[in-house]
């Protein structure tokens, strides 16, 4: 593989975020909603969004913490910190 094609770090973290998110999708947008990777900073602090229904549903909070944590800190231990811009406190 040459250098064009190697991933940087960022690019494979990123990637393993999003597979990690891909394993809960199913479960979100059968609600109509989704999670979107707004970034990923240089010390692993991951930003989401919530988009459709979740973004405004009352729930968030516990869908965060029951399966979006928990699938992206299996999957990818070096998140330091996952927030997410418009989540609803409970």
């Amino acid at each position: 593989m040459t250098s064009v094609e190697k991933k940087s770090k960022r690019e494979e973290l990123n990637d393993r975020v999003e597979a990690s998110l891909d394993s809960i999708r199913p479960y979100l947008l059968a609600d109509g909603g989704n999670v979107k990777v707004l970034d990923i900073s240089h010390d692993h602090i991951l930003k989401l969004e919530f988009t459709g229904n979740c973004g405004s549903c009352k729930m968030s909070s516990m869908t965060f913490k029951a399966g979006v944590e928990e699938a992206v800190r299996k999957s990818v231990p070096e998140i330091r910190l996952i927030e997410v811009v418009n989540l609803i406190p409970l």
